[in-house]
């Protein structure tokens, strides 16, 4: 069985912006609507958690530069 690669965080936003463009745009399908937002969602929550982990491991690391500095 082959294994799905995790998507990254360009590619979360890039799909992200092209359901939101169908948005604004005024063409989105109201037959899939729901599922558009439900995606949506889904993309923001990765978005959101890729961010706090880069920002977790920048924190550390500028913590241990800081005593290594010491």
């Amino acid at each position: 069985m082959e294994q799905q690669r995790e998507m990254t965080y360009a590619e979360a936003l890039a799909e992200l912006e092209s359901i939101l463009g169908g948005f604004e745009s005024g063409k989105a399908d109201i037959d899939t609507l729901a599922a558009q937002v439900a995606r949506a969602t889904e993309l923001i929550k990765f978005c959101r958690q890729r961010l706090g982990k880069v920002e977790s491991d920048v924190k550390e690391a500028m913590k241990v530069e800081a005593n290594a500095n010491k």
